[in-house]
């Protein structure tokens, strides 16, 4: 039934939080769909628009940049002006920019518009826990979290099988198309379920001047690490410039988060031992999570010859190590209290999985790609949300959105520059392979006759190659290069994983805490916030509870 409370006003019946959430959902089922339905298809992307391994890489970091940047924007603007607009604004910014992307004639079109879905897809992931706040008090917000744990596993499992079966069936264009049928849906339903309390706006500064220095200091970095050995010289006039100027924007960076009121990233969390070492730990998982995402796929269709809907199906093993272990070792943690074990085990994992795929070959038994596969995803799923639970555990309840953000935020970041530094190496890698194959190359041209000049025009245009598509003779040489190239990539997130196991073995065991109820409730709503600034948290309020008998932690209603 509901009720009255001083603070929250009239509660929301099950129902109606239910509709309220709806239009949630769908909108991040939307953006994850968008994302994941390419994911499979983007080397045949790549092929069709004439593009090489190294704007195969960045149709990804340029998505991947915009949305870490982003998100702590877009929460400043939730305390700005209206939350159910600014989300509507974000859903149209994603699905106009996915939309459009599936028009383009060329890469760079296509890396700009992704970057522009970026932009969206920041604005969905914090508005939509932000939002998520307002509507449902804390006690009450873990029953529906199980919808948006649901909706998340339907999109990672579902999206790039989809987007296979879709590009075998009509073209990767309609892959962007797809989601737009359930953003208009999405965009109805937030306009007649969502009813955000009336709440008293609190002036907020963004740090623009921090924003466009850090923007300005990893794009240069990523620009130079695609670029160095191919556009230019590693030893150069460009190097020193690029990497002198990404250090200049790094330094004046934090120079700029030291001195303003409201920081883009609070520095003084890193005097927090737990904080910092879990960065550090969270970058390596970024490099796993989002390098496996990419290069797996290639590795599927460009070493093993698979089409896009097998490439989909075959990626499973790590997608199911990654829910399985998530959610089997949330319960455990959440059972015992111990968390310390289970992170270590992950990092392992981790280290292994990585270890392993950078072994891989062309012709490698399948079994033993699986297993190498579900050996990462579960060390992903054991590490990636549980460092952000004991970053929570050791920091002061009206700093936990800014701490969780900032985990996440240099999850992202370092993702973005590990997917950069593995596809150069990739592109390094396959230049001087096929280099060295060039005589069984020209031979198995020679062979094919008057077919043979088209292949050598494609091999020669540096634009990925459609490998299922090859002759069985060229066929086995590309494969065996690609796989070669990819294990490579991989290579290089191991030490980044052994980094990362280091952090955690040192990582203060601290037991799991009972917060009051009044804690408990503060803690949750700056976790939903993805606003990155503890004065951010004072805005958030929960309005809208389902009345239970919920147990009090010490016997009285604080």
């Amino acid at each position: 039934m509901s009720s009255t409370t001083p603070e929250h006003g009239p509660a929301m019946k099950p129902r109606q939080v239910l509709e309220a959430l709806s239009g949630l959902l769908l909108g991040m089922f939307v953006s994850m769909l968008a994302s994941t339905v390419v994911s499979t298809s983007l080397p045949v992307i790549v092929h069709d628009l004439e593009g090489d391994q190294n704007a195969f890489t960045w149709v990804v970091t340029a998505t991947l940049l915009t949305t870490a940047i982003s998100t702590p924007i877009w929460g400043k603007l939730a305390d700005l002006t209206n939350r159910k607009v600014l989300y509507q604004v974000a859903i149209l910014i994603f699905v106009l920019a996915t939309a459009a992307a599936g028009f383009a004639q060329d890469a760079g079109t296509l890396i700009a518009f992704r970057a522009v879905q970026g932009l969206g897809a920041g604005g969905l992931a914090a508005l939509s826990q932000v939002l998520m706040a307002d509507i449902i008090s804390p006690r009450e917000r873990g029953r529906y979290m199980g919808l948006f744990g649901a909706v998340m596993a339907v999109a990672t499992v579902g999206g790039p099988l989809l987007g296979g079966l879709i590009t075998d069936a009509f073209g990767w264009r309609w892959n962007f198309f797809v989601a737009l049928p359930f953003a208009v849906v999405a965009l109805i339903m937030v306009q007649l379920t969502l009813r955000v309390p009336a709440r008293p706006t609190k002036r907020a500064r963004i740090d623009y001047l921090g924003i466009v220095l850090l923007s300005a200091a990893v794009s240069l970095l990523l620009i130079w690490v695609t670029s160095a050995g191919t556009s230019f010289d590693w030893w150069s006039i460009e190097t020193v410039l690029m990497v002198g100027g990404a250090l200049l924007g790094a330094i004046l960076f934090v120079i700029v988060e030291l001195r303003v009121s409201e920081p883009l990233v609070p520095l003084s969390l890193f005097r927090n031992r737990t904080f910092t070492l879990s960065v550090v730990a969270s970058i390596a998982t970024g490099i796993a999570m989002f390098g496996a995402s990419v290069f797996l796929s290639q590795y599927m269709q460009l070493a093993r010859g698979a089409t896009p809907t097998e490439a989909g199906l075959m990626t499973i093993p790590m997608i199911a190590g990654l829910l399985l272990a998530s959610v089997g070792v949330g319960g455990l943690i959440t059972k015992y209290g111990h968390w310390k074990p289970y992170l270590v085990v992950g990092a392992v994992s981790l280290t292994a999985g990585a270890f392993l795929l950078s072994t891989i070959h062309y012709d490698t038994d399948f079994f033993l790609v699986s297993v190498y596969m579900f050996l990462l995803g579960a060390g992903v799923g054991m590490t990636m949300q549980n460092l952000v639970l004991i970053v929570q555990n050791t920091t002061a309840a009206e700093q936990i959105g800014a701490a969780s953000s900032g985990v996440t935020f240099f999850r992202s970041l370092g993702g973005t520059i590990g997917v950069s530094v593995m596809g150069a190496a990739l592109a390094a890698r396959v230049t001087e392979l096929m280099a060295d194959a060039r005589e069984a190359l020209a031979t198995a041209i020679a062979g094919l006759g008057a077919e043979g000049a088209t292949w050598a025009d494609q091999l020669g245009s540096g634009t990925l190659p459609q490998v299922s598509e090859m002759p069985e003779a060229l066929q086995v040489i590309i494969e065996d290069v690609y796989a070669q190239g990819i294990a490579h990539s991989f290579l290089i997130a191991v030490p980044f994983a052994v980094v990362s196991l280091i952090a955690i073995l040192f990582l203060p065991n601290v037991p799991l805490t009972r917060m009051t109820t009044t804690e408990r409730m503060r803690a949750s709503e700056a976790d939903l916030a993805t606003v990155s600034v503890p004065e951010g948290m004072d805005a958030l309020t929960t309005t809208g509870s389902v009345r239970t008998t919920a147990a009090r932690d010490d016997g009285r209603d604080d």
